[in-house]
C-alpha cells in the first residue's frame, strides 16, 4: 500500500517570488523526506496589512511562471476563497478537507520561529502538523528544537528580499537571477512597480 504523499507547504505573499524562494522549495523537495513542496499564495497576510502588494491573481501568476518546469513544485491558490486576512490554521484545515489522503508539513523560516505562540490556534498546528524551520540570516534559533514536531533543515541561506528586488525595478537597476527568467520578462512587460 502506498503511503500518503508528504506535502510541505510554503505560505508567502511572494511579492514577488525570487530566486531564494523557488531554491528554498526545490531543496525542501529534494534533500528531506517530502514528495513535493506546494508553494501558498497568501493574498493578505495579518502581518502585511498595508503593505504595496500587486494583486494575488498577479502574484500567483509569477509563482506559477517561476516553477513551471517542476514537477515536484506546484503554486496553490487556496486562500483566495477564503476569508481574510488569512490565517494558517485554516487553511490547513481546508487543505486536509479537500486533501485527506495527504500530509502536510508547515516550512517555516527560523525568523518565524519566535512568533508562531502569537499565530491563530498555534498550539494546534504544532500538536497536528511537523514544522521544517530552515535557516534565515541573522538569527539563532537555538531552542527551535524545543517541540518534537519541529525540526531544522540545514537548507542553503539565502539572502535575497522581495523588497530589495521591488527596489531595484523601481529605481531602474537589474534583477536578473534575482528573480527567475520568466518572472523577469513578466515584471517588465507588466511595468510592475516602475
Amino acid at each position: 500500500m502506498k503511503s500518503a504523499p508528504k506535502i510541505g507547504l510554503l505560505f508567502g505573499s511572494f511579492n514577488p517570488i525570487h530566486t531564494g524562494h523557488v531554491i528554498l522549495a526545490h531543496f525542501m523537495a529534494t534533500h528531506t523526506d517530502l514528495d513535493a513542496v506546494w508553494l501558498v499564495v497568501s493574498p493578505q497576510s495579518p502581518f502585511k496589512v498595508g503593505q504595496e502588494m500587486l494583486s494575488e491573481l498577479e502574484r500567483f501568476e509569477l509563482v506559477k511562471l517561476a516553477i513551471q518546469h517542476n514537477e515536484q513544485l506546484r503554486a496553490l491558490d487556496i486562500e483566495f476563497d477564503m476569508p481574510k486576512p488569512s490565517y494558517t490554521i485554516d487553511t490547513l484545515d481546508e487543505l486536509h478537507r479537500r486533501y485527506p489522503d495527504h500530509s502536510f508539513v508547515l516550512l517555516m523560516g527560523e525568523d518565524n520561529l519566535p512568533g508562531l505562540p502569537r499565530w491563530k490556534q498555534a498550539d494546534r498546528i504544532l500538536a497536528e502538523y511537523a514544522v521544517y524551520v530552515y535557516p534565515r540570516p541573522g538569527v539563532d534559533a537555538t531552542d527551535v528544537n524545543a517541540h518534537p514536531g519541529v525540526q531544522v533543515v540545514e537548507a542553503p541561506l539565502l539572502d535575497i528580499s522581495a523588497t530589495f528586488i521591488r527596489d531595484c525595478v523601481h529605481t531602474g537597476k537589474s534583477i536578473r537571477y534575482l528573480v527567475p527568467e520568466a518572472v523577469e520578462a513578466q515584471i517588465l512587460a507588466k511595468g510592475f512597480w516602475r
